[in-house]
């Protein structure tokens, strides 16, 4: 099937939010949505914190994005700093639109009776962003 809109290639850590993918669909004409396969994700998600460079590293993670990715598709990128900004570089190199999601944060302070304070995060999707290269 020929998809006549952009795709939205999923690099990041996390399972895409139904505001995400809603918001994916309205403010960037996405028509498919495309998520790594499994041993991509692995690679992506356990990035190692030994090796001086990650190109060897990240090596299938491009290989894979240039055989799914089209010019004019977004990649929504977000990880572990390094490997970003290197998948980030590759995106432009595609001609591919590299995209993150920004977040509003709401922090909940409780002071439980141990004296301890437990601290919960909430993260809501607001917009995406583009990269700027």
């Amino acid at each position: 099937m020929a998809f006549v809109g952009p795709s939205l290639i999923l690099l990041f850590n996390h399972r895409l939010t139904a505001p995400q993918e809603a918001d994916a669909r309205a403010s960037l004409g996405v028509q498919r949505i495309v998520e790594p396969p499994p041993e991509i994700q692995t690679i992506w998600s356990q990035v190692p914190s030994d090796p001086d460079n990650l190109a060897d590293w990240l090596t299938p993670v491009a290989d894979w994005l240039a055989g799914v990715a089209k010019p004019g598709d977004f990649v929504l990128i977000q990880g572990e700093f390094g490997a970003t900004f290197r998948m980030v570089s590759e995106a432009f190199r595609l001609e591919l639109t590299p995209i993150y999601s920004t977040t509003d944060r709401k922090a909940v302070e409780q002071h439980l009776e141990d004296g301890s304070v437990q601290i919960t995060h909430t993260f809501s999707h607001v917009r995406f962003r583009r990269y700027e290269g």
